[in-house]
């Protein structure tokens, strides 16, 4: 059965909804090479604000998406950031999308 994601209350339109929000699908590719620090993840995010790369962080890990390793608990504090083990789940249909862009260069999704 194919869900209904035209209705508000469809738990995958909810997941698309909050999957698409800005940078999260970027943060998502870009942590999938592994854990990174703060700095390591503005630095491959450029446009990317500090306060905009942290709330979207939180985000996440609060949809169990990233979790929050503390290095260093004195100051100044260290910290990285790792998919868990759900947000590992989401690299085959990241995939997929990424495989589709290439195979349609030049398709714009602008209207």
């Amino acid at each position: 059965m194919i869900p209904d994601v035209l209705e508000e209350s469809c738990a995958t339109r909810q997941a698309l909804e909050r999957l698409a929000a800005k940078w999260r699908i970027l943060l998502i590719y870009a942590l999938l090479a592994g854990p990174q620090r703060h700095t390591e993840l503005r630095r491959r995010l450029p446009g990317i604000s500090q306060k905009v790369l942290t709330e979207t962080l939180r985000n996440m890990e609060g949809d169990g998406l990233v979790e929050r390793r503390v290095l260093k608990d004195t100051a100044p504090q260290h910290v990285e950031y790792a998919l868990t083990t759900l947000g590992e789940t989401l690299q085959q249909p990241l995939s997929a999308i990424c495989a589709w862009a290439l195979e349609h260069p030049g398709v714009t999704l602008d209207s």
